[in-house]
């Protein structure tokens, strides 16, 4: 594991482009979406990986967004003392896996104190441990821990994408954030997609995103844990609940149930 990248470092929080973050894709000249329609012109543009996540990584689109996890990075030392020698990333999170991955896994959105602190997507809060737990154990990740954009985690012929960039209030995008942020979902796809057999679900939030982004036809299928849905082109979308503290520690989402929807995945996909 590369050492501790935030601990007694200088950056700011927010953390502004340049400053050498770890994983950092913008830099000073990197532009900045401030509509949703310049986020839809932007993201339509993007023809490589690595310019859609420096993009994405400065996206200013949705007004409250930009408020909250501002606010949540600035004000972290005096809600969250654990974290208070730590500065926060602060600004939307890209996607995080393997360029051309055989399964993608699309959650709902950063978590205040998770991914909106770290960097990376599911990384730095119980929901993050308990799924790359799972992928470790079934062979998808490097590692079962997640604890920020510098710990050498990589994973295997997988990418994890949320399908809003942003922490939101309540963990709880409003539809117009969701519709505004679609277009970066959308060019992740089109750029890393082309060789998915399976897509896995978090969450309703997560289904109903997946099934309007891959084009499945009305009316759609019912999200449940282990449901599976064959979209039009023959891959296969696969429910599960979300990791959330909510589901976890109540039981109604185990690392067993956890383990086997990846399983499920794997086996669908050709990577058993």
């Amino acid at each position: 594991m590369l050492p501790h990248p935030r601990i007694g470092e200088p950056f700011p929080s927010p953390v502004p482009p340049g400053t050498g973050w770890p994983g950092d894709p913008a830099d000073a000249d990197t532009p900045i979406a401030r509509t949703a329609a310049q986020v839809r012109v932007r993201a339509g543009r993007c023809t490589e990986l690595a310019d859609l996540d420096a993009q994405v990584s400065m996206c200013r689109g949705c007004p409250r967004l930009v408020t909250w996890r501002e606010e949540v990075a600035t004000r972290a030392v005096a809600v969250r003392k654990a974290y208070a020698v730590e500065p926060y990333w602060g600004r939307p999170v890209t996607g995080f896996g393997a360029d051309r991955p055989r399964i993608w896994v699309l959650g709902l959105a950063p978590a205040a104190h998770g991914a909106n602190r770290t960097g990376r997507v599911f990384t730095g809060d119980r929901s993050g441990d308990f799924l790359f737990a799972s992928l470790r154990r079934v062979g998808l990740a490097s590692s079962g821990e997640s604890i920020d954009a510098a710990d050498g985690l990589t994973l295997n012929n997988i990418r994890v994408v949320a399908a809003v960039r942003c922490a939101p209030p309540g963990n709880a995008p409003t539809p117009v954030e969701r519709d505004t942020c679609e277009p970066w979902l959308a060019a992740e796809w089109r750029l890393t997609g082309g060789d998915v057999r399976v897509v896995v679900a978090l969450g309703g939030f997560a289904w109903k995103a997946a099934l309007d982004l891959l084009g499945a036809g009305r009316p759609y299928p019912k999200f449940g844990h282990g449901a599976l849905a064959e979209l039009p082109d023959g891959r296969q979308l696969l429910g599960c609940y979300h990791p959330s503290q909510q589901n976890t520690f109540t039981g109604r989402l185990t690392p067993a149930m956890l383990d086997d929807v990846f399983q499920t995945a794997s086996s669908l996909a050709g990577e058993s």
